[in-house]
């Protein structure tokens, strides 16, 4: 049986004393790597130190590439306690042999407050980009072939050092997801994922997110995915409608929040002539009598599909093709409000001052009284005319509120699912046309106990996920394909 070269993180004795013994056990392993950020840590009994200030940067990396002498690399991410399963090492060479993969990973379990859960991940795509895609904490590669990656490393990156490096493994080499329980790792970051999924927006992290959105961008370059900042103009004055502007909803069963909706939609003040097309679909809760008590508004076109099929993306094909949709479409969710009475006016002005055939607002999270929660203000400032398209493929979301150019969204269609429809739209959108920027909040998202992903369970965010990196997939074959013309 081949060997591992293994490398740890090191921030004490205790720390690290029951991870190699339970590495140690395994006889698989040739030599223990105690990777510190500490130089004042003494060098532990069999092991090595190699002091680090920063663990996953590109120096931590080509310091791992470079010292590994056995046939097969193990790193480990987390400074809890690891416990390998039974056999599971060996499981995993067997696998890394037999596919001849560049990087394998596991399903494994995770302890939070002493209690043992199951944490599968899922598998690695063409299009599996993000910076934070879960492989776990257990990282195993084939030595040859992370050579061969750190090699072709270019850039010196305190924060993205092993983010640059699986993009540049992956670009040669498969990363190979075994979905069996192998380990065991301690987990401290309890929050609920409704409150993880921001981290990449945070102001604190973006010093960090400025080095992924680099490594990323080279990645797109390396493999001929990079769009460069040209886009297609639009003629506004192309078509006629008779609104300048539609507000859509979807909704199903939400008496508690759609009274609120349509009042934020009718206060609107503008200079331009707009309407609210509401999609019921078919709900059974007092919805559907509550959007009648606002049919005195002639502005106000209730639809109640006759298919049963649809998710919120035939919803809204259902609305952009009705003929009283306006010449922009404006996005509305049926628990959120838009937060003043300019939302639309300054929605609208976007798409004649930045030509762009998509604009994309900021919110404000609150709670169900409308008062701010935590994270706050998230207005993805990350986004610049220049690379925002090509960084749209590194993160997992664009913002709200979302509005469109009718014309050539009735032509895109939307995808018929109940989420990421409006994340694959950005991304299609984006592909030859400029998406539009408002920074002012003009929209407030609401978090209940029944609403969107305020805590979802592993399953579902795994769904969500894979579901994210198969539309990524498809868009960055659409632009290879779209450059090589």
């Amino acid at each position: 049986m081949k060997k591992i070269s293994c490398f740890i993180p090191y921030s004490g004795k205790e720390q690290v004393e029951k991870t190699i013994e339970n590495l140690q056990v395994t006889g698989l392993v040739k030599e223990i790597y105690l990777v510190t950020t500490n130089d004042k840590l003494e060098t532990l009994p069999g092991c090595q130190r190699i002091w680090i200030e920063y663990p996953f940067s590109s120096l931590a990396m080509e310091v791992m590439a470079h010292e590994t002498e056995s046939e097969y690399t193990l790193l480990y991410t987390k400074e809890t306690t690891l416990e390998m399963g039974m056999f599971s090492l060996e499981r995993m060479l067997h696998i890394a042999e037999d596919t001849g993969a560049g990087m394998i990973y596991a399903d494994h379990y995770q302890i939070t407050n002493g209690k043992q859960v199951h944490a599968p991940v899922i598998d690695y795509q063409f299009g599996s980009l993000r910076d934070d895609f879960d492989f776990g904490s257990v990282l195993l590669f084939n030595t040859a072939k992370l050579k061969e990656a750190a090699g072709r490393m270019k850039s010196e990156y305190d924060f993205a050092g092993l983010y640059d490096l699986r993009l540049k493994l992956s670009q040669k080499a498969d990363l190979v997801h075994i979905n069996e329980f192998l380990y065991s790792e301690v987990e401290n970051d309890t929050r609920k994922s409704g409150e993880k999924i921001f981290d990449y927006v945070d102001p604190k992290n973006r010093d960090r997110q400025i080095e992924m959105e680099q490594a990323c961008t080279e990645h797109l370059k390396e493999i001929n995915g990079y769009l460069k900042p040209e886009f297609k103009k639009i003629e506004f004055s192309a078509c006629n409608f008779e609104y300048e502007a539609s507000v859509i909803i979807p909704v199903r069963n939400r008496i508690r929040t759609i009274r609120d909706a349509i009042k934020s939609v009718l206060r609107q003040k503008t200079d331009f002539k707009f309407n609210l097309i509401i999609i019921d679909n078919h709900s059974t809760d007092g919805t559907t009598e509550a959007i009648d008590e606002f049919g005195h508004d002639e502005r106000v076109i209730h639809i109640i599909p006759n298919r049963n099929d649809l998710g919120i993306g035939g919803c809204w094909n259902m609305g952009i093709t009705h003929p009283k949709c306006g010449k922009f479409a404006i996005q509305l969710d049926s628990d959120d409000v838009y937060a003043n009475e300019n939302t639309l006016s300054i929605m609208i002005r976007a798409f004649y001052e930045q030509n762009c055939a998509m604009v994309i607002g900021s919110y404000m999270m609150t709670n169900f009284q409308m008062q701010e929660i935590a994270p706050g203000i998230i207005d993805h400032k990350e986004w610049t005319p220049d690379n925002g398209r090509n960084n749209a493929l590194r993160i997992n979301g664009l913002g709200a509120p979302r509005a469109f150019y009718t014309p050539i969204l009735r032509e895109l269609k939307v995808p018929n699912t109940s989420y990421g429809e409006d994340y694959a739209l950005g991304l299609n959108f984006s592909r030859q046309y400029q998406i539009g920027r408002v920074y002012d909040v003009v929209y407030l998202c609401r978090r209940w106990d029944d609403n969107s992903d305020a805590s979802l369970d592993i399953t579902k965010m795994n769904e969500h996920n894979l579901y994210k990196d198969r539309i990524r997939t498809w868009e960055l074959q659409a632009r290879i394909t779209l450059n090589r013309k």
